[in-house]
């Protein structure tokens, strides 16, 4: 058993340090390879399951599974090796081929990037028939020095693997170079009244730590911003290529925008509003000269994840960005340094691509994005939708007076009116938030007269034209969850 974990550890290691000294490689240590390829295989189900199971998490929970179960097969490895040397190494070199074809079938992989792992995996060999040979003959290793390594090297080494071949110093240099360049362009000023500021309701603007984070790279990419290339193909009159330096020449403009994922359950937090810093896409896409019949511009991230987002969303007035900003500071790499894609009133998993590379104009019935397959909406356009922040479902509050607060969210479309309901009495209107952009939320508050006992507390709100948001229960498959946010709170 300790012959295994000292083994796998040690491969495990050598392919990662080899991956994140290789020259451009790109690609990912081998265990990052494995989960990144299980999640592009991972059935909607299973994804909503981890969602809402561990939230954003779900990408460490994926990591830690992945190495358990690598600690399982090192330790089944080293008693079967014992036993059967043929068969050991032959399985050992099975999982090595499994992280070879891992790597191979990450996007923009090639032959070389599978070297470390390669190499790696022979190195493996070579330790596993040095530990399974009896104690005392020529070239086994001692045994006292097997469950030092074994216990330390296996471990440490197998968490290592899954971090190792995701940073870049030129990366963190190029954003640390755009936190110290002025901005070009007009600052936003957000309306006083925006934020109501009553004690545990979300802050009208979230702080960039506390934004959620939901995609699909199972390590966050670093890309050196001075290496970073957008090119626009597909239907259009002349393909066009921008890379940094000429980006930062654009005009750019803040926006308020709030993103939504939707894979959020009603009164979930998978949503969140930000400053966002960025040159229209618009633009950009005037610049390629989009043909006639084209109707979809595919998204494509440098990880290979692609979003299907509705061309006419991207060229008429809204604010739909190639963001390079979030709150002022430069892009944190978790959410797309050095440009990710900002669109109002569209789930996220159409539109908000980040790392983003290519945008291909296109069809919809000529092409389909990461999660269309996956039985996902090929639009998702946001549903109107409402959340309780303030109290939590299960508080105790004093009687009297109480504020119950939260937000409203139907972006690009904007919100008239939010309603409360307490128990079974009629709907009353709260207090809304000064609006400040139709394509963010709104904050609101109630001030309920509080009694004891336990009580039930629904909100609804309706759109800018007047319309209420469904009542109906949905999961957020295939294209957003709908239905009403209730909380229950114990009156003192």
């Amino acid at each position: 058993m300790v012959a295994g974990l000292l083994t796998v550890g040690l491969a495990t290691l050598a392919a990662s340090v080899l991956t994140g000294v290789a020259p451009s490689s790109g690609q990912p240590a081998p265990i990052a390879a494995v989960g990144g390829a299980f999640i592009d295989r991972t059935p909607p189900w299973l994804k909503d399951v981890a969602i809402a199971t561990f939230g954003t998490n779900d990408k460490r929970a994926l990591l830690v599974g992945t190495v358990v179960v690598l600690t399982l097969a090192c330790a089944a490895i080293g008693i079967l090796t014992l036993r059967h040397l043929v068969a050991g190494l032959v399985t050992f070199a099975v999982i090595g081929a499994v992280g070879v074809a891992a790597v191979l079938t990450r996007p923009g992989a090639g032959p070389l990037d599978a070297l470390p792992t390669v190499l790696g995996t022979v190195a493996g060999l070579w330790f596993l028939n040095r530990c399974a040979r009896p104690v005392g003959t020529p070239g086994a290793a001692n045994p006292g020095r097997r469950w030092l390594l074994g216990g330390a090297v296996g471990a440490a080494a197998a968490y290592a693997g899954s971090l190792l071949g995701g940073g870049s110093t030129a990366a963190a240099v190029s954003r640390d170079t755009l936190a110290r360049t002025p901005l070009k362009g007009t600052k936003l000023a957000i309306p006083a009244g925006a934020d109501l500021g009553v004690p545990g309701l979300t802050p009208y603007i979230v702080p960039n730590e506390d934004f959620y984070r939901i995609d699909t790279a199972i390590v966050v990419p670093r890309v050196d911003a001075n290496d970073w290339r957008l090119k626009v193909t597909g239907m259009v009159d002349r393909e066009v290529e921008i890379d940094w330096k000429s980006l930062q020449s654009k005009q750019m403009q803040e926006a308020l925008v709030t993103l939504t994922c939707v894979s959020n359950e009603v009164g979930g937090d998978l949503v969140g509003n930000a400053v966002w810093t960025g040159w229209p896409v618009r633009e950009l896409l005037a610049m390629a000269g989009p043909q006639a019949g084209a109707d979809m511009v595919l998204q494509t991230s440098v990880d290979g994840f692609t979003a299907s987002t509705p061309l006419a969303a991207l060229t008429d007035d809204r604010n739909a960005l190639l963001a390079v900003r979030m709150n002022g500071e430069p892009l944190p790499f978790e959410h797309g340094f050095p440009v990710r894609v900002v669109v109002p009133g569209l789930y996220g998993y159409v539109s908000a691509t980040k790392w983003v590379t290519e945008l291909k104009v296109t069809t919809y019935a000529a092409d389909v994005a990461y999660w269309t397959p996956r039985g996902w909406s090929p639009t998702g356009p946001i549903k109107t939708a409402s959340r309780i922040d303030v109290p939590k479902a299960g508080a105790v509050v004093q009687a009297g007076t109480v504020a119950v607060a939260g937000v409203a969210w139907d972006q690009h479309t904007g919100i008239s009116k939010v309603e409360v309901q307490v128990d079974q009495e009629p709907w009353a209107p709260a207090r809304l938030a000064v609006d400040a952009s139709i394509d963010t939320w709104r904050q609101w508050v109630y001030e309920w007269d509080a009694t004891p006992g336990s009580h039930d507390i629904r909100v609804r709100a309706y759109d800018a034209k007047g319309k209420v948001q469904s009542p109906l229960e949905a999961p957020p498959a295939p294209d957003g969850a709908t239905g009403i946010h209730v909380v229950t709170a114990r009156v003192q």
